[in-house]
């Protein structure tokens, strides 16, 4: 028994820190050091590059940043930590614009699934709040860079409203960054075929078009109440639209084919509302309809098969290189395998629309300072500039690339962050096991 004991506490010592230090790891305390990082090639994130240069930030955010080289020796006070990033990339903190992660945990476990809401108009429903902090995916994620990410509802016509979250968060509430910022909308489909091909039993048109005007009258009714004022009681989904008729929301609708978005732009120019497109498969079919109504695209996997059979087997590569020549604001998003935890996978396929047309900082671009700008969070990150948040990313190689991406360090405003996730774990575990190390 003494022995086996002493075996315990010898494995203890080896392993703890491998075996429990995915649940050891919580949120990074306040910035208490200004902070330099210099002689890494910096990656503005609007397009601007400079070869080598230093960023400094105080108090979680960016008050310099100049393409001149802070020597090492500069953190000759208690209160300055320089950080060398000599041949290194620094890049802003990627944005994943629509996303469950937080939402789910398990998909095959319903218990971890609190994505989706009973009932066809869920206005009122809030995603942030059922965010979950301790997800052991959110590690994962940041891991490649990905520091923020827009939580999205799912289920009903209405879907309700989502938020931006930063990734380094004890709860919902240290979590929020953008609070309630956009209403998602699933638009009906307009096609008469199913998924298979056949044609559909129904008349799927008229039944879609239906639920369009029943959309309708719903927001012709909130505007009513809202413009009433007072009310004995309250109303939870008009109150929750409020902010798409006084301009501090966007509506986000979901959909694929040009008359879905169509649709879409007539609804946003009934009722004034600003609109960004979700998914919205076919909209390099319309650049020009798009640009003169000012719609942004948060833009669907590039890593997919064509909508249409007759389309291009690479057009889902090349429709951001169309919406980067017609001036539109666009991002792009994942859900493939899930969705939630390929989020990490962001950066490399940003990476491949660098090959189908877009330069490598419109790429990078596109999940960064443009995602910032469709969720209404430019004034406070997307981009390193002074006076923003040091959400910062500095990477071995190009973020971009499968091959060589290996971030070393990652900042969430001005948080120094842990990038052990429960993946490196296992690997240094078995390791381990088998006298690899």
């Amino acid at each position: 028994m003494k022995q086996l004991l002493i075996y315990i506490l010898i494995f203890t010592a080896v392993m703890g820190k491998t075996l429990l230090a995915q649940e050891n790891m919580h949120p990074s305390p306040a910035q208490s050091k200004t902070i330099i990082i210099t002689g890494g090639t910096i990656h503005i994130g609007n397009g601007k590059v400079i070869e080598k240069g230093s960023i400094t930030f105080v108090n979680g955010k960016i008050i310099s940043i100049s393409d001149v080289i802070t020597p090492t020796q500069a953190a000759t006070s208690a209160n300055t930590e320089v950080i060398d990033a000599t041949g290194k990339q620094i890049y802003p903190g990627i944005i994943a614009a629509n996303t469950k992660l937080g939402l789910i945990e398990v998909e095959s476990t319903k218990s971890t699934r609190d994505n989706e809401e009973l009932g066809d108009n869920n206005a009122a429903i809030r995603s942030l709040v059922a965010y979950n902090t301790d997800s052991k995916v959110i590690n994962t994620v940041r891991s490649n860079g990905v520091l923020l990410a827009n939580i999205v509802p799912e289920g009903g016509t209405i879907s309700g409203n989502a938020s931006v979250v930063q990734l380094d968060a004890w709860n919902w509430e240290d979590a929020a960054y953008k609070i309630d910022k956009g209403i998602h909308l699933n638009m009906p489909s307009l096609i008469n075929i199913n998924r298979g091909g056949t044609p559909a039993a129904e008349d799927a048109v008229k039944k879609g078009l239906d639920k369009v005007e029943a959309i309708k009258v719903f927001f012709r009714e909130a505007k009513g109440y809202l413009a009433e004022g007072n009310h004995t009681a309250t109303n939870l989904k008009f109150e929750a639209v409020r902010g798409l008729f006084d301009g501090s929301k966007t509506l986000f609708v979901h959909c694929e084919l040009v008359k879905e978005m169509l649709v879409a732009i007539d609804l946003a120019k009934e009722f004034g509302f600003k609109l960004t497109l979700v998914s919205a498969t076919d909209c390099w079919m319309i650049t020009d309809i798009l640009k003169a109504n000012n719609v942004s695209i948060v833009l669907a996997d590039p890593h997919s098969l064509p909508l249409i059979e007759d389309d291009a087997v690479d057009q889902p590569y090349k429709t951001a290189a169309a919406l980067q020549k017609a001036g539109i604001v666009f991002t792009i998003y994942t859900d493939l395998m899930g969705g939630f935890y390929n989020q990490r996978n962001l950066p490399f396929m940003a990476g491949t629309l660098a090959t189908y047309g877009l330069t490598k900082e419109e790429a990078l671009q596109a999940i960064t300072l443009n995602a910032a700008k469709i969720l209404g969070i430019e004034d406070k990150t997307g981009s390193l500039e002074v006076g923003k948040d040091a959400n910062i990313v500095i990477s071995n190689g190009d973020i971009l690339d499968m091959k060589s991406s290996n971030v070393t360090n990652a900042f969430i405003q001005g948080r120094a962050l842990n990038l052990d996730n429960k993946q490196k774990q296992l690997f240094e575990r078995y390791k381990y096991k088998y006298g690899l190390k």
